[in-house]
């Protein structure tokens, strides 16, 4: 099949031409043909980093959706260089939003770990995901009084040591160790309202 008047079927065509008529007509052949081209090159990435299967294939499916808005605004010179540097930042974002999820879940583990009433806390069903968790838990954070939340986020979501914490905050040690155990109290408090209230 010949492509917009091009004497060459549209697999003929270099990545710069398919961009080229991309643009021009936001036809989504034209963008089949040019990510089938790399799929391999975003699968094989995208395993590397996310070390499984079924992740690396979803993220191949997301990075193919985001390209329909990528190459009506990006100039891209060298397509399979710029493919390549956003599949590995794609993944690493990835990577960084799952380690934020784990941290903040520490601190659910920290804070109710010594309830038994909450031994099936991370247990899901329909009202109660680990999504809607994490949300509480973000909004229960925020009303904890300035020195707790500034303790608790350092130590919890940043992983900082207790010295790291006065060195940060000037706080001394004692204050730090305090601020964090009421936080944990506070948090539990906050969020044992919430799902009550849910």
């Amino acid at each position: 099949m010949w492509l917009f008047g091009q004497k060459k079927n549209i697999d003929q065509l270099s990545d710069a031409e398919l961009i080229a008529q991309f643009r021009k007509s936001h036809n989504a052949q034209i963008l089949g043909e040019l990510f089938k081209r790399y799929n391999h090159l975003v699968f094989g990435i995208s395993l590397k980093y996310l070390k499984n299967e079924d992740e690396a294939k979803d993220a191949m499916m997301q990075i193919y959706e985001e390209l329909f808005n990528d190459l009506k605004h990006h100039q891209i010179q060298n397509f399979k260089s710029w493919l390549h540097s956003k599949t590995r930042n794609f993944c690493l974002m990835k990577i960084r939003k799952q380690s934020t999820i784990s941290k903040k879940q520490n601190v659910y583990e920290h804070s109710f770990s010594q309830d038994d009433a909450y031994d099936n806390f991370w247990e899901e069903d329909e009202h109660n995901t680990i999504e809607k968790q994490l949300t509480d838990l973000e909004i229960a954070i925020e009303l904890l009084k300035d020195e707790q939340k500034e303790c608790i986020k350092l130590f919890y979501l940043k992983q900082k040591s207790y010295a790291d914490i006065v060195q940060i905050t000037g706080y001394n040690l004692k204050k730090v160790k305090s601020y964090i155990q009421n936080g944990k109290r506070n948090l539990k408090k906050l969020m044992e309202t919430r799902i009550n209230e849910g």
